[in-house]
């Protein structure tokens, strides 16, 4: 069973992203401050992690940069109600697989989980082939 953190401090959004998971069999953990999500990356794995940009205690930047060996193999998204091309670009230099905006609705961000979950795994298996070639 796949495993994904949700890390957002607006209870409705964590509810609403943990059904929309559990219903496609992920198990599924929260965390509504970047410290909690740090605790829970260092005691546990995920395969995808969704973080919402603007947390009460740091954003979700400096989680990435915090928690970056933690999280180095799996699939991180970024999600924001407060979109810039500045922290578009800081999320995806410092690790996001994507940058999404809010509201998203939920057939949209599975299609964008299914899709950076199938090249971060095509990425991986590249990677181990290309140890064969000379």
């Amino acid at each position: 069973m796949k495993k994904i953190l949700i890390v957002d401090d607006d209870k409705s959004i964590l509810r609403s992203f943990k059904r929309i998971f559990q219903k496609i069999d992920y198990e599924v953990d929260t965390a509504e401050t970047g410290e909690e999500a740090i605790t829970k990356v260092g005691n546990r794995h995920y395969d995808l992690l969704l973080l919402d940009l603007r947390l009460p205690d740091m954003n979700g930047t400096d989680l990435l940069i915090k928690a970056r060996k933690q999280i180095a193999n799996a699939v991180k998204i970024m999600i924001t109600g407060f979109p810039s091309l500045e922290t578009g670009v800081r999320s995806l230099e410092w690790g996001a697989d994507a940058y999404l905006t809010k509201p998203i609705k939920g057939e949209e961000l599975l299609a964008i989980v299914k899709d950076k979950q199938s090249h971060y795994a095509l990425s991986k298996n590249t990677k181990n082939a290309d140890l064969y070639y000379d």
